[in-house]
């Protein structure tokens, strides 16, 4: 069984998919970006940018009462891998330790700097 996830304080899809799903105990996020949710508009550079989208990824956490803690798995595109110094950083300091499995690539993105989807676990 999977239920689809949708909250006004995120971004809202831009095509065919959920802004989550929870399944089988764990709650997957889609890919969200910069974009702010009420004005759709993207700050510049990759610390703000990267700090808004994991704003964007806790609206969608806390409407299952999780946060950024409760993150196992994360996967991050950036458009300029010279940027990674800046975005892990900016990471680091609002992702809680232990911190989760991370992918990261560098990715042509549409107008952004950073994209990143997660897995967080369901408490019990």
């Amino acid at each position: 069984m999977k239920t689809a996830i949708s909250t006004p304080a995120a971004p809202r899809p831009s095509a065919s998919y959920s802004q989550g799903i929870v399944a089988n105990g764990f709650l997957f996020t889609a890919g969200f970006g910069p974009q702010h949710p009420e004005t759709d508009v993207v700050p510049e550079g990759i610390v703000a940018q990267t700090r808004q989208t994991l704003q964007n990824i806790e609206a969608v956490l806390g409407t299952q009462g999780l946060d950024l803690s409760d993150v196992v798995k994360a996967t991050v595109h950036i458009t300029r891998l010279e940027d990674f110094a800046g975005f892990d950083a900016t990471y680091r300091e609002l992702v809680p330790t232990p911190l989760p499995a991370r992918t990261t690539v560098g990715s042509g993105l549409h107008g952004q700097l950073v994209e990143i989807d997660v897995v967080a676990a369901l408490r019990g």
